[in-house]
């Protein structure tokens, strides 16, 4: 039986905020400051546990009511719920977190649950996977994951320069090398995404499995959630229930998923299968008007015709 966990945190600026959420967490569980920089709200309900590793920043920008993804799954599956909320874009790199964790080791905080799922996405994928390494036998959900910034290893990433500075050699340090002993790790990711493929290259291990999301780009999370399917996702890695095939039945979606189909045709076009893309297209269009795939179809059908016609210039000459 899930607990009435209301939340009233829209519009509340960075500091007021966390002080909403310590109020939350206080009632339900426990609220702690950890360091300066991140803080740890833990929803105690059952006897199954997501920890999600997520910033403000991205809090602000993926969640209209502005909380943490996994109040959302406590509500709708009765699990327990430790949030890790960082202020800024961290990445969770901090000697008061690794305490932290530490910690909760040390006190057999993670024994208490039968089931325990890490959650992050990007940086938060990251932590997901680095922290897992607290408590052996959990299980990791990691979409788009950072292997390391540590330039030693990841010199190619010269995405967050100023980044790299920061320390990944050291404790919580390495993910990929974290997850060995967690029960399974997902690693989602679209493989034609490079440098989030050559990440994902670095999680290679018997116990991971990756899942492939081509041409969906960068916002795999925000798709997964305007698909419906990232609540049913995380429920099923907690479970022991995520495969290849379960999540292909899933991502079978993303075939009425508008975002998908303009990358999907825009992809077809580039590869001058005009066929395929304008059938995509007539498939929308069955569904209902759609003014941008009719503007698509049009000029997709113009371009097969000269396509067509040059090819039979060229075979009379």
């Amino acid at each position: 039986m899930s607990i009435e966990l209301t939340t009233d945190f829209a519009g509340l600026s960075n500091e007021d905020w966390f002080d909403a959420l310590d109020d939350v967490a206080e009632e339900h569980g426990h609220f702690e400051r950890v360091g300066a920089n991140h803080a740890a709200a833990f929803i105690d309900q059952g006897k199954k546990l997501l920890v999600t590793f997520e910033t403000f920043p991205e809090i602000c920008e993926q969640s209209e009511v502005m909380e943490p993804r996994g109040f959302q799954a406590a509500r709708d599956f009765g699990w327990s719920h430790l949030a890790i909320v960082a202020r800024g874009e961290s990445w969770f790199r901090d000697l008061r977190l690794y305490q932290y964790f530490d910690r909760l080791t040390d006190d057999g905080f993670f024994e208490d649950f039968d089931e325990v799922l890490f959650f992050g996405t990007h940086r938060g994928g990251y932590a997901a996977g680095a922290y897992a390494v607290a408590a052996p036998g959990s299980r990791v959900l990691s979409i788009r994951p950072v292997a390391t910034l540590d330039p030693q290893i990841a010199n190619w990433d010269r995405r967050y320069l100023e980044a790299r500075r920061t320390d990944f050699s050291t404790r919580y340090g390495f993910a990929p090398d974290m997850i060995d002993a967690t029960q399974h790790t997902f690693v989602v990711f679209d493989p034609q995404e490079d440098l989030d493929a050559m990440h994902a290259a670095l999680f290679t291990r018997s116990n991971v499995t990756k899942l492939r999301m081509p041409r969906m780009g960068t916002k795999l999370d925000h798709n997964l959630d305007e698909m419906g399917i990232l609540l049913p996702l995380m429920e099923y890695a907690m479970n022991g229930d995520l495969t290849e095939a379960s999540f292909a039945e899933l991502y079978r979606s993303r075939r009425d998923f508008v975002p998908y189909l303009r990358q999907f045709v825009g992809w077809l076009e580039r590869k001058r299968d005009y066929s395929r893309a304008a059938a995509i297209c007539r498939y929308v269009l069955s569904e209902g008007k759609r003014p941008y795939f009719a503007q698509r179809l049009r000029q997709i059908e113009e371009k097969a015709a000269r396509e067509e016609k040059m090819n039979a210039t060229r075979a009379a000459q």
